[in-house]
């Protein structure tokens, strides 16, 4: 263990002097975590919505307002007929159409009930799935509204329904979103850097001159994975800090526990990108496999598409998917405030990633002269 600091001054010392890493490692976070809150949005606004009114009552123009004043259509034109709206559709300028018969007005006054048509470019799913039901909304409350107006008698009370949002009482996606950011983000730092660093190098010829050197190839592997894992919690840091100052979002359990729990993560982390590093022959083919790799942990870690929404073998996948117990950890800590038991099995998981991938990577690294 006495060369090790020697091999730690060696790192840092590359990585200094190499003034694109500390920008792709401080810079670039600290950029993407300020834009991707405030670009990405869970919320679906600016649905592009054309009517077909061929009623022209005043309950409809009533309806047409409602919609509108929602926040989420935005009215792009007043068409004669439907097949003028599916032409809009057709030409991408419409998101939905919203079809108002004739006799709506007289037909919702007398009996109290009165379909319209609704059409729903679905080549986007989310967007026409939530524009569909945001719109579904607003006309049965519509409908309950003008029941209630004109007939207060003739319908019975509904049971009335009040919800509130425990520990997002807003239900701002923001809240929900920054955790999972701030994870796949340290994943980036500690994956992707350390993945190029042993093929690096082996592409400079350097690896050669520590081969033929009695370093044990447990320092080796130590002496490369400490230096990205500091630079990955001081990413960390800043990333809560941001999360705070910017945001306001403040962690609601222990800061302790999470920069425990981080400690661990990153351990598995940089162990599975050393190992990805010891199969490369070139830094190349080192990013292309990690970036594989990075993309099925993000897509499958639960910060876009909830888990228990996903397909049963998907499910299966996310328990061996390290981003999937950081994001989960990220939002129990930071918004519901659980303790370390609540985090356990999340925290054994990783630990045991952690042990296995490591050693597989000193295992597999081969000292050649």
């Amino acid at each position: 263990m006495r060369v090790l600091p020697v091999l730690l001054k060696k790192e840092f010392l590359q990585i200094f002097r190499n003034k694109a890493i500390l920008i792709i490692s401080l810079v670039a976070p600290i950029m993407q975590f300020l834009v991707l809150p405030l670009a990405a949005s869970f919320e679906i606004k600016n649905i592009d919505l054309v009517v077909v009114d061929q009623d022209r009552s005043d309950l409809s123009r009533q309806l047409l307002e409602r919609i509108t004043a929602s926040g989420y259509f935005r009215l792009v034109d007043f068409a004669p007929s439907y097949a003028s709206a599916y032409a809009l559709v057709e030409a991408d300028a419409a998101d939905l159409v919203l079809q108002v018969p004739s006799g709506f007005e007289r037909n919702l006054m007398r009996e109290h009930v009165q379909q319209v048509y609704i059409a729903v470019n679905a080549i986007n799913g989310t967007k026409a799935g939530v524009g569909g039901a945001y719109l579904g909304t607003i006309l049965r409350s519509f409908n309950s509204s003008v029941v209630a107006t004109y007939a207060p008698g003739s319908a019975p009370e509904a049971i009335a329904v009040t919800s509130s949002g425990l520990f997002n009482p807003e239900r701002n996606h923001r809240i929900a979103f920054i955790p999972g950011i701030l994870a796949i983000l340290v994943t980036m730092i500690g994956g992707m850097l350390s993945a190029l660093n042993i093929v690096k190098e082996r592409e400079t010829g350097t690896i050669e001159q520590i081969n033929v050197t009695p370093i044990h190839k447990r320092d080796f592997i130590l002496g490369k994975m400490i230096p990205f894992w500091i630079l990955a919690i001081v990413v960390f840091t800043i990333g809560l800090l941001l999360a705070w100052s910017v945001y306001g979002i403040a962690p609601q359990g222990s800061v302790w526990l999470l920069y425990a729990f981080v400690a661990v993560y990153l351990v598995a982390v940089l162990g599975f990108g050393l190992l990805v590093s010891t199969y490369c022959a070139s830094q190349q083919q080192a990013m292309f496999v990690m970036f594989f790799f990075v993309m099925i942990f993000i897509l499958l870690g639960g910060l876009f598409t909830p888990v228990d929404s996903m397909p049963r073998w998907a499910q299966v996948m996310t328990r061996f998917n390290p981003v999937a117990h950081m994001i989960e950890v990220m939002r129990l800590v930071m918004l519901k405030g659980s303790g370390f038991m609540a985090i356990l099995p999340n925290f054994l998981a990783i630990a045991a990633m952690a042990v296995v991938l490591n050693t597989w990577a000193v295992l597999n690294y081969r000292k050649t002269g």
